[in-house]
């Protein structure tokens, strides 16, 4: 039914696009044929027999050749169609929006540009094809790059709405100031926050089904509201690992039967860094934060925060090794040293042999003489046995 109304539509088109053109040529078959019975007017807007023949003549070629070529066009339309979807879909829906915005915004400029310059002789009337253009995607352009910090301008009145609210809540109470909602949640409750990186990472999930954590596991609405963010970035990488993140935290609320897990509405409007917000929430509740950032890691203690950073208990969990040992390895690389190789455990851990380096991608058995423990891990020195 749509390729029906397509092809009439095309044909129709074409069949009056002819008609136009071959109306423009009237005055040149009057030239050649200067006969009176070709000059006669019909008395019908005003044509004249020569106009008419022309028209009707326009009309009928270019009608065949819409409908000869409207199965090729209609293809190519519905191609291009499905290119435009694609587009789209791949997009984040806020990038859609902001770009529809901007080009709406570029166009109202260009009109009023282009009126200016309308009257200009001989290129007037190309000027504002010219500025719709330009300023189509520009606006375009703009808009989606400067997104956020355009929504941040809109936030301003919300939040500005939000504190009037709070004030006039307070002169309304006891004249005792508001007390924060979170203030609420500590009574008896061993919270444990949960940051981005460390929702990212994963490995949470899996520490939470051994039952080695214990308490309330807290997740603040506003590192929901980064892991959106960041699923929806136009970043491929970012997006999946938002998208990660989002899948960890279904699973662990939906599977983890050792461990409560509560979602707060608490945030804080005069805070705009995540980890800032959290270290605040932390010391509110009372509660640890779960963490494998190491920055995040020092800042919390400082400000009197406990922290359980997920890449100290790896390792810790390593494990350990003493001179004298020995164990099979393959060595993959040659090491920093000369005549050096490197082999890795199964967790990881790097293996430093010495004189390995001849025997790289062979497994042969080392003896361990001696392990180092780093801010990076756990490093092993070892010697071939024979």
């Amino acid at each position: 039914m749509l390729d029906r109304v397509l092809k009439f539509f095309i044909t129709s088109f074409l069949a009056i696009a002819g008609g136009a053109l071959f109306h423009l040529l009237a005055p040149i078959l009057t030239d050649f044929l200067s006969t009176e019975v070709l000059m006669t007017d019909l008395g019908i807007f005003k044509l004249t027999l020569a106009s008419l023949l022309c028209l009707l003549a326009g009309a009928i070629l270019g009608g065949v050749v819409g409908f000869l070529a409207s199965p090729y066009l209609i293809r190519q339309l519905k191609r291009f169609s499905l290119w435009v979807e694609q587009q789209l879909s791949k997009m984040p829906i806020h990038d859609v929006i902001a770009g529809a915005v901007g080009l709406s915004l570029g166009l109202i400029i260009a009109n009023l540009l282009g009126y200016s310059f309308a009257k200009i002789p001989v290129i007037g009337d190309y000027i504002p094809v010219i500025f719709s253009i330009v300023l189509g995607y520009l606006g375009i352009h703009i808009t989606i790059k400067k997104r956020q910090e355009l929504a941040s301008l809109f936030d301003f009145f919300p939040k500005l709405l939000k504190e009037l609210a709070k004030n006039r809540e307070a002169k309304q109470g006891s004249g005792k100031p508001a007390v924060p909602a979170a203030e609420g949640m500590a009574g008896g409750k061993d919270y444990k926050l949960l940051d981005t990186s460390v929702i990212i990472d994963g490995r949470i999930a899996d520490i939470c089904e051994t039952g080695f954590i214990e308490g309330t596991l807290l997740i603040p609405v506003f590192v929901l509201e980064e892991l959106q963010h960041i699923a929806d970035s136009a970043d491929q990488l970012k997006r999946v690992r938002g998208r990660r993140g989002l899948d960890i935290l279904a699973k662990i609320r939906g599977e983890s039967k050792k461990l409560k897990v509560e979602v707060t509405n608490v945030d804080y409007d005069d805070i705009t860094e995540v980890d800032s917000k959290l270290v605040r929430l932390g010391q509110e509740v009372g509660g640890k934060i779960i963490t494998n950032d190491f920055n995040l890691n020092k800042v919390a203690q400082l400000r009197g925060v406990e922290v359980l950073n997920i890449n100290e208990l790896s390792n810790a969990v390593k494990p350990v090794v003493i001179p004298g040992e020995n164990m099979v390895v393959s060595i993959v690389k040659s090491g920093k040293e000369q005549g050096q190789g490197v082999a890795y455990l199964d967790d990881g851990t790097m293996i430093v042999v010495e004189n390995g380096q001849r025997r790289i991608g062979e497994t042969v058995e080392v003896e361990v003489t001696s392990a180092l423990q780093t801010a990076a891990g756990r490093m092993i020195f070892a010697k071939p046995k024979h």
